[in-house]
């Protein structure tokens, strides 16, 4: 039924496209900034605490201002755009500090998936919420188990090997590839998998700018309409069509 729903079939395909980078990167980016990057342990942690509470603040503070300052949709499309900065920062940066920039506009990237919620949640007959909220949750799922192997081979095709721990800690610097030869392409591009998530991203935000913003006035002026011509008219056939089917999303130009 997602197909026959164009609405849902673009959140849909929003939320794999933009979740499949971010999944994978929480496989291995800790790993990476450990023998890549050249963080060590207690680093890594406060690394881990600040991007923790700065997302915090994102999808509490900043996303309710954006949702009333700029709209729902406009909310989603500046979350992608965030999320596409810091995976072509986490790609590019080879310096610490770069690292750390780039978390800050990771944790602003976060409002993506709760302001995808909430344009469902809004836009979305009450009987309807738990299919389509399902149905994002399987994609979400799906990802959990692509994106690590994604990024896995992504980072084979690059010859970046990226060890186990107890490795890291007996061999130290010397599983650090060389960054000072600008020929090597560890050097130009330490992060290729983040990359390649960049421009999944960008696809995500290009498919993001055809979904409809829906008029919630809109929406509930044609409930009332629908329910007053049911009471009017109690043995007329239903207005959705003889079959009984309903679309997922109603659409704002009722």
């Amino acid at each position: 039924k997602v197909g026959q729903d164009s609405t849902v079939l673009l959140i849909c395909i929003t939320v794999f496209l933009s979740y499949l980078p971010e999944a994978g990167q929480y496989s291995s980016f800790f790993l990476y900034l450990r023998q890549v990057i050249g963080f060590s342990s207690e680093t890594v942690a406060a690394f881990i605490g600040v991007v923790g509470i700065l997302s915090i603040l994102a999808q509490t503070v900043v996303l309710g201002i954006l949702m009333r300052s700029i709209g729902n949709k406009n909310t989603i499309l500046l979350g992608l755009g965030f999320q596409i900065l810091q995976l072509a920062w986490y790609g590019f940066g080879s310096q610490p500090w770069m690292m750390w920039a780039a978390g800050a506009v990771a944790a602003m990237s976060s409002i993506t998936f709760p302001a995808i919620s909430a344009m469902v949640s809004r836009s979305t007959d009450p009987d309807q919420q738990g299919v389509v909220q399902g149905m994002i949750t399987g994609i979400r799922g799906l990802c959990n188990g692509l994106g690590p192997a994604l990024y896995g081979f992504v980072f084979y095709l690059f010859h970046v090997e990226l060890n186990e721990m107890a490795e890291v800690e007996t061999l130290g610097k010397a599983s650090k590839p060389n960054m000072a030869n600008p020929t090597d392409e560890s050097s130009i591009i330490p992060g290729p998998p983040f990359l390649f998530g960049a421009c999944s991203v960008l696809l995500s935000l290009l498919v993001a700018l055809f979904i409809p913003e829906h008029n919630l006035a809109l929406r509930s002026g044609s409930h009332k309409k629908h329910s007053a011509g049911a009471q009017a008219h109690p043995h007329s056939p239903p207005a959705g069509g003889s079959d009984g089917k309903e679309p997922l999303l109603e659409d704002s130009s009722v």
